[in-house]
């Protein structure tokens, strides 16, 4: 049976997005068979997804469908309440509980947060779902705006009630609390609820989560979005309702703040519109028009004819009535606002002991090592010590998107190549947070480096027939210019390929950096995170036919690259022949590649030639291959040839749903990875991590 944990919030909007998003991430560590149930959800949410739900179930990618995630509406619960028909209810909600405790590890029960017109039976059938589900309880309140006093008396009542069902609390955790506050809140609440010391959290409050974003603002206010359709998701931290003349309301300007103005104030809403194109006045969030008002004719025509015009909503409240109604429009973390899903990952991962709470309510069984705790392992790893990555695709949408939670998480110290002004002009046009004095950016074209880079590159290649114009014509080429830098040591390593192909990427890196002292060839591998394991296969991406002598090299190298990420190597030499069973010049050639690294390696658990079946399962291993120390429980795959390496990891990340991170280059004397040009920013990241990882193992060669 699985392991829950049952949340009650003990007021709307008191935080149970941000805490869910904490807890999954924790668990996740320990077991990818995670699911969410919230017993009775809004009505709305039956049509248009709740937006808890919605966001758990994409962000953490869980193998859950959203119907499944609930039992039944507002509306369904009232009409069996209404019929006195309580214990069907009770039981609806069990039997949707337990059709996912039988499928997963863990289920996170989100309890129901004030859509019912009666809090007191809400809050009563919370403790009796609590109680028949056997579920320990956390319960959530915000401080915002509360007395210390006031807090403790919510939750010692609330903790009262639910042990006297025999329920037990496992954690009380407070919210929105001021920042200068937190301290001396939590001190007050721990002596208030005789609590130790960890058994409750208090969250502070914070701008960013606090603040709206646009589209949030349309919905709410039930406005119509004008301009700006495609920057819905810029935030408002500041409401500035302007009045005066323009000369005098400029200055005030702040990032991200919000206008209000009548909307018959042409001159506001155009010079508003021009000063956040300006480099001199600071990015706005958008502008309200009120008293519903539209720009007029002349005033359209012209708007229509400018590119990238920030958010403009028009609502029929007059100007005080909607600055009035903005400052109660309700923040929300989902999908779309992955900053505010970093900031409280962050958040929580500060002031939630998860190891701390898992002990107070039982060890969560992990069924295998979920993708979720390897991901998480290599941002760790990367940031325990942070090395310089160049991205040559500075300008490139998805680079600067995976550049602003690669500086938020501080997996790696970012220099990307570009235009400066171009980047910046993006940055503020696209509306994210990347705080650009956290990157270096360097344009190639006007770098005091060109030309030693370039005379360094004629040096290493006038052999070859390079000239010097040839290698200044060359190192204008990002690629060439950013594995340069890696070469020189000005970077430790290099990811592109976004914008890019992967020969583009390669070619720079053996002409320039070149490959490792005994090895003779540059390899790939993926790190193909299944549901219960990582699997590491080489090569899928890089080499069409290797030699023996090539894939023996693969296969250590593969194995060096396991062992570098926590995977214990135990390497299978893949075949359509397990053993001595059969023969033929390919089989030949595997087996082959395994005696010579045996030879060259002996210190590896490797086998080969092996059959895929015989390698991953063990019920096959022990017929085809008994007493192996690797068949049935092989951790590296490598494939006898690209064909087969590149159909199977796409077959098996199609099928199964897993995550592939790759191609990961090995056998390069500094780290230069490649992308995908379909690459996701999660792919973005998770590869500069990688890169970040390598840099930190990788010795200094002595330069050429």
């Amino acid at each position: 049976m699985a392991r829950s944990l049952y949340l009650v919030p003990m007021e709307r909007h008191a935080g149970t997005s941000l805490l869910s998003l904490g807890i999954l991430d924790y668990v996740l560590r320990k077991t990818r068979r995670v699911a969410v149930f919230r017993p009775v959800i809004r009505d709305e949410a039956a049509l248009r997804p709740d937006k808890t739900i919605d966001l758990l179930l994409s962000h953490f990618r869980l193998d859950q469908a959203y119907r499944a995630s609930y039992a039944l509406t507002a509306s369904a619960t009232d009409e069996l309440l209404a019929h006195n028909r309580y214990d069907q209810l009770l039981n609806q909600i069990i039997a949707a509980y337990q059709h996912l405790a039988r499928r997963y590890d863990f289920v996170l029960c989100l309890g129901s947060d004030s859509h019912h017109e009666a809090p007191h039976f809400e809050f009563n059938l919370n403790v009796e779902l609590a109680r028949s589900l056997d579920s320990p309880v956390m319960l959530l309140t915000s401080g915002q705006g509360r007395s210390p006093e006031d807090v403790a008396g919510t939750l010692r009542q609330a903790r009262a009630a639910f042990r006297a069902r025999g329920c037990p609390v496992v954690g009380l955790v407070v919210n929105k609390v001021e920042p200068a506050r937190r301290e001396e809140v939590q001190m007050a609440l721990t002596h208030d609820l005789e609590l130790d010391d960890g058994q409750i959290v208090v969250l502070p409050a914070d701008p960013v989560l606090a603040s709206p974003t646009m589209r949030e603002i349309a919905e709410q206010l039930n406005g119509e979005v004008l301009y700006g359709h495609n920057q819905l998701e810029r935030q408002a931290t500041r409401v500035m309702v302007v009045a005066m003349q323009m000369e005098h309301y400029l200055d005030r300007l702040s990032d991200h703040a919000l206008l209000v103005t009548p909307g018959d104030r042409g001159d506001i809403l155009l010079s508003a519109v021009l000063a956040n194109h300006s480099a001199n006045y600071p990015t706005l969030a958008g502008i309200v028009l009120t008293a519903d008002q539209r720009p007029s004719a002349v005033l359209t025509r012209l708007l229509d004819g400018l590119e990238e015009i920030p958010p403009v909503i028009a609502v029929a409240s007059d100007t005080y009535e909607a600055a009035t109604e903005l400052y109660h429009v309700k923040s929300y973390i989902t999908t779309d606002t992955p900053a505010k899903i970093e900031l409280g990952l962050q958040l929580c991962a500060q002031f939630i002991d998860g190891p701390a709470l898992e002990r107070r309510y039982g060890e969560v069984e992990p069924r295998g090592i979920s993708p979720r705790l390897f991901l998480y392992n290599l941002a760790q790893q990367a940031r325990a010590n942070r090395r310089r990555i160049v991205l040559p695709e500075g300008s490139e949408e998805r680079i600067l998107r995976a550049s602003a939670i690669l500086v938020r998480e501080q997996i790696a110290e970012l220099m990307l190549l570009g235009d400066p002004q171009e980047i910046r002009s993006l940055v503020n046009r696209l509306g994210f947070e990347l705080d650009l004095r956290q990157v270096t950016i360097i344009d190639p074209a006007s770098s005091p480096q060109l030309e030693t880079y370039s005379e360094d590159l004629y040096q290493l290649r006038r052999d070859r027939g390079l000239t010097r114009e040839q290698a200044r014509d060359l190192m204008l080429d990002v690629s060439y210019f950013g594995t340069m830098m890696v070469y020189l040591g000005h970077a430790d390593g290099m990811v592109s390929g976004a914008v890019h192909t992967t020969a583009h990427t390669i070619r720079p890196a053996l002409q320039i950096i070149k490959t490792r002292p005994g090895i003779s060839i540059v390899s790939s591998v993926f790190f193909m995170c299944l549901e219960d394991r990582v699997l590491v296969y080489g090569d899928c991406a890089i080499n069409p036919k290797p030699t023996a002598e090539q894939l023996a090299d693969i296969a250590i190298a593969s194995a060096d690259t396991a062992r570098l990420f926590g995977i214990e190597p135990r390497v299978a030499m893949l075949s359509y022949s397990t053993g001595a069973s059969g023969s033929g010049e390919e089989v030949e050639r595997v087996r082959t590649a395994a005696e010579l690294a045996r030879a060259r390696r002996p210190d590896l658990l490797l086998e080969g030639p092996l059959q895929y079946d015989a390698a991953v399962d063990e019920d096959v291993a022990r017929t085809k291959m008994p007493g192996s120390q690797v068949a049935g429980r092989a951790t590296v795959l490598i494939f006898p040839d690209l064909n087969t390496g590149n159909n199977t990891y796409k077959a098996v990340q199609r099928e199964t749903g897993s995550i592939a991170i790759g191609p990961v280059l090995q056998g390069l004397n500094k780290p230069v990875n490649d992308l995908s040009r379909g690459c996701s920013v999660e792919d973005i990241v998770n590869t500069v991590a990688i890169t970040a990882i390598q840099a930190q193992e990788t010795p200094e060669p002595a330069l050429a």
